[in-house]
């Protein structure tokens, strides 16, 4: 399978909803996530380089677990997209600040035929799930994305869901932090109707690797503004 190095699939159910969870050392974490999945809903997990036991909790856990030796989040986003089976893929960090059991109300847009991608509009529960230069460099890509692109929205959040097909059909290339922005740009570009739905956002377990430091959100910033300036 192209862009992974290894899959391991236990034997389960056919799966509603694959929900790809990209993993680098979130062991602490992957267990209250694993458990909160609603029934039906198969974790996908992207080991993508964990030095923990990420990947020997998410297997204990029964999820499928694919490694991804390619460092990057479009790299695991995008592994794990090509691992899914189920008609409707969602993703979701694998570090707690969002509880994938609240899947099924934005899953339930698409089935109904209301939208073909939704994202998860971050709602923070308390004043330090969102850190402050991580809410700023939001709000300014937001505003960059209307601008340029002409699509609306509040916050291009981690948690999204769409149908797999459709997902495969975008044929996204970014596999470093530019990966959720390609697909909106290119969701749009193909006439997909876009929504948002409020989601709560909880201060995640662990350290943040991308918008939990400056120099995370810097780089997720500059891989986003190139994009950007590729729209016509």
């Amino acid at each position: 399978m192209t862009d992974t190095d290894a899959v391991d699939v236990p034997q389960a159910s056919i799966a509603l909803v694959d929900v790809v969870l990209p993993c680098l050392n979130e062991a602490a974490a992957l267990p209250w996530v694993l458990s909160r999945l609603p029934e039906g809903y198969r974790a996908i997990v992207v080991d993508n380089g964990s030095t923990d036991a990420s990947a020997e909790i998410a297997r204990a856990a029964g999820a499928t677990v694919v490694a991804e030796s390619r460092r990057g989040f479009g790299a695991a986003a995008h592994a794990g997209l090509l691992a899914a089976t189920a008609p409707i893929v969602a993703f979701c960090d694998a570090d707690a600040s969002m509880d994938p059991s609240i899947l099924p109300v934005l899953v339930k847009r698409i089935t109904d035929g209301r939208t073909e991608l939704i994202l998860g509009r971050r709602v923070p529960t308390t004043r330090g799930a969102w850190p402050l230069h991580a809410r700023f460099a939001n709000r300014a890509l937001s505003f960059l994305i209307k601008r340029r692109a002409r699509i609306a929205i509040k916050d291009l959040g981690p948690m999204r869901a769409a149908n797999r097909e459709g997902l495969l059909s975008l044929d996204l290339r970014d596999r470093r932090s530019g990966y959720p922005l390609e697909m909106l740009l290119k969701a749009s570009a193909a006439g997909w109707r876009i929504e948002e739905l409020d989601t709560p956002y909880s201060p995640r377990v662990g350290r943040s690797k991308v918008t939990g430091t400056i120099r995370g959100t810097y780089i997720a910033v500059k891989d986003m503004s190139k994009l950007l300036r590729e729209v016509q």
